[in-house]
């Protein structure tokens, strides 16, 4: 790991283990150079190719006609002063004009990394594992000025960039766009990965080759959304799951988001990601500043397994905090689909009574338990205990389950408010509203307006006085609608563009402030399921709720698209009831947790109800998640057959010493007469022979993952078998 500075031709040259990512000032813009496999020596001549291309891209400067920003690569592009590209900014000046140019003033390299102010990120350590460098630019016109930061780690093949926007100017500067990061391939030979999708289809693969003009995702829903997810990757085109150069780029932020590649006309191709542009503004008074959101671009010369390892190394141990980072998971059950708004505390603690015989560590209660909240028409804001469900309150309802040897965990809305609600009728202007307009409800509920600080204040305290009222040791947080009429009563005309990333901003001092106050408990993020799977929430929750779809079949293209960016420690995975709630899809209890064990663990249904049968396999699996959980969480992550190219899907874990692994392979549809194929594993010691448990077979790591194994001979749909190993 190093940053160098080469002060005869201004430039800067960051390395990893097995990456370079080099840029250079000329006349004083910052021109990327170079980002892929790590190389020694950066000798710009070289790496750059300067040629004027065309009258109609101007060159802002005379004497040199082979500069025009229309065509040359750049690190943090304007608009307006000869580049007609997407700009990574763009600003209303105290003038009312919005060209501008950003030219290098100085730099400095520091150890570490330093922390973004309001704002997830993600963190060092020590001062040793990483380096960070500071780039200021400034408009020497408009008094503008722009603070770019890199950041490398020693462990891994990423650089992780964000943008401070500072107005140094004596009069107001409105940004209408500030991206976090811009970067300019020098060709168009990719093909571009994104994940999307819809409630309970989340996260699918999409992959297609680029094209010019535009291609992007991007959320304009106030989260990150069920739809597309804030990802994308750039691939060569040879690339696969194991060969050929990927480029990640994901952001640490969980509002609305924009990220795309534009070809231009000289087939290079312009990378992009931040916050969405579309209705966002923001004012900055003289001597304010903006932060952006921290975007994390991985290199992988080893494909998108390559490349998915290193996001799943980086946000599990850099990105989660707290207790549960590193700490085995509690098996749960969750009684949402055994019960829906239907329970009192006899019926939880029967279930809790069930799930003690079977080895579950964790109850939780989900919705329904607080204010007049019998169906989903009322009650959201008003976080008091309901008397006529629990009489006597979440602390006996928590030490009866306790009793059963289960910890105790509990549903929270708190984003959300019910027009039916005290909270409501005490205070209706402080959801998010536009005055004269509906407030356009979905799931009969409004948004709370977060950027507010009163606001802010109230769910603090009020559910921190629940969190102090009883022994709960897991909350999952969910948010379950997208933002309407997104405005505030707080803030003045000229700022209401600002609402959306305010709320974001008081979103995350919220949970900053809850989750530290409670530092022994489990957050789990949930909206809708999937809807805000992001890395802003992981940074203070350790874990999702993946989807709200919880059939088994269904799971693997969600979870094997969501291992893409996402850990698998991150991923809430439960077995659920047949006929499955979301598709009526009819599987086996086996399959279902055979699946699920690729997660958090956890059951969401009536345990109650099971046979001796079922019993009996529930008991098997819990007892194979808790010998399997360290290795699940912790280990490395390898994808072996996907869902969306056939029947089949298969995926593995390899502990990091490759002493150990463990290997799930589902068939979908059985088919009659099928060829004859074998598994090969990966990740495997060459050198070392493996235990097939369960058998007496003993293998070579390289017979292994070179010539593979026998898949079995479905005979059946929706079938699954577990390989275990374990080496000799």
């Amino acid at each position: 790991m190093s940053i160098r500075y080469e002060a005869a031709n201004q430039l800067f040259h960051l390395q990893t283990k097995s990456m370079s990512y080099i840029f250079q000032a000329i006349h004083g813009y910052p021109a990327h150079l170079y980002w892929g496999r790590k190389i020694n020596e950066a000798n710009p001549r070289r790496l750059l190719e300067r040629t004027e291309r065309a009258s109609f891209s101007a060159n802002p400067v005379p004497e040199d006609r082979s500069i025009s920003l229309d065509t040359l690569p750049q690190e943090y592009p304007g608009y307006g002063t000869t580049d007609n590209r997407n700009p990574a900014y763009a600003a209303q000046l105290p003038n009312g004009t919005t060209a501008s140019e950003l030219l290098y003033v100085s730099h400095a390299i520091v150890k570490g990394k330093p922390q973004l102010s309001g704002l997830p990120a993600v963190y060092a350590e020590s001062e040793e594992e990483a380096q960070t460098l500071y780039i200021q630019l400034e408009d020497r016109v408009s008094g503008l000025a722009v603070e770019l930061s890199y950041t490398v780690f020693e462990a891994f093949d990423a650089v992780i960039r964000s943008s401070r926007i500072i107005n140094n100017s004596d009069g107001v500067i409105t940004l209408q766009r500030a991206l976090s990061c811009s970067i300019d391939f020098p060709h168009d030979r990719y093909e571009m990965l994104q994940l999307s999708g819809a409630w309970a289809r989340e996260r699918y693969i999409h992959r297609r080759p680029l094209t010019p003009g535009t291609q992007s995702v991007e959320s304009r829903r106030g989260s990150s959304s069920h739809m597309n997810n804030p990802f994308f990757a750039l691939l060569s085109e040879d690339a696969t799951e194991d060969h050929g150069e990927v480029f990640g780029f994901s952001l640490v932020y969980s509002g609305s988001f924009v990220g795309g590649i534009e070809v231009d006309q000289f087939h290079t191709a312009r990378a992009y990601l931040g916050i969405n542009p579309f209705d966002f503004s923001w004012r900055l008074e003289p001597g304010e500043s903006f932060q952006t959101p921290e975007a994390v671009m991985v290199f992988s010369a080893e494909g998108l397994g390559g490349m998915s390892r290193t996001y799943h190394e980086m946000y599990r141990t850099r990105l989660c905090r707290g207790a549960y980072r590193d700490a085995d998971r509690p098996i749960l059950v969750n009684n949402w689909e055994a019960t829906y708004f239907n329970f009192d505390a006899d019926k939880i603690e029967a279930l809790a009574e069930s799930a003690s015989e079977l080895g579950i560590e964790l109850l939780v209660l989900d919705d329904g338990w607080f204010g007049r909240r019998d169906s989903d028409n009322s009650s959201l804001g008003d976080w008091v205990v309901d008397r006529k469900k629990l009489p006597h309150g979440l602390d006996d309802l928590a030490e009866r389950v306790r009793s059963r040897g289960l910890q105790f965990g509990l549903w929270f809305e708190p984003e959300m408010v019910s027009p039916d609600s005290e909270l409501y009728r005490a205070h209706p202007d402080w959801c998010l509203h536009v005055p004269g307009r509906r407030r356009s409800e979905a799931r009969r509920q409004l948004i709370l307006d977060l950027s507010r600080a009163d606001v802010q204040d109230y769910i603090v305290n009020s559910v921190s006085a629940i969190l102090d009222s009883a022994p709960i040791s897991y909350v999952k947080w969910d948010m379950n609608r997208n933002m309407t009429e997104i405005g505030s009563a707080l803030l003045t005309a000229e700022r209401q563009r600002e609402t959306a990333h305010r709320y974001m901003l008081g979103l995350y001092n919220v949970l900053e402030r809850i989750t530290s106050a409670f530092p022994g408990v489990l957050f789990e993020s949930c909206s809708g399921g999937g809807g805000r799977f992001d890395p802003g929430m992981l940074y203070y929750m350790p874990q999702t709720w993946t989807s709200d779809n919880t059939d088994a079949v269904s799971r693997l293209k969600i979870q094997y698209g969501t291992s893409i960016v996402y850990p698998i420690s991150s991923m809430g995975a439960h077995v659920s009831d047949v006929p499955n709630h979301q598709v009526g899809r009819m599987t086996p209890l086996k399959t279902r947790g055979d699946v699920a064990m690729s997660g958090n663990f956890g059951y969401e249904l009536d345990l109650t109800r099971f046979t001796e049968a079922e019993k009996e396999e529930v008991k098997r699996q819990i007892a194979m998640v808790k010998e399997l959980r360290e290795l699940t969480q912790n280990g490395h992550f390898y994808r072996l057959l996907s869902p969306f190219e056939g029947e089949e899907t298969a995926w593995m874990f390899v502990s990091p010493d490759r002493s150990e692994a463990f290997a799930v392979h589902v068939i979908v549809l059985n088919e009659p007469n099928a060829r004859l194929e074998r598994l090969r594993l990966k990740g495997l010691d060459p050198e070392r022979r493996y235990e097939l448990i369960g058998t007496e077979d003993v293998i070579g790591g390289d017979e292994l993952m070179h010539a593979g194994i026998v898949r079995p001979r479905a005979h059946d749909d929706f079938s699954s078998i577990v390989y275990r190993f374990k080496a000799v």
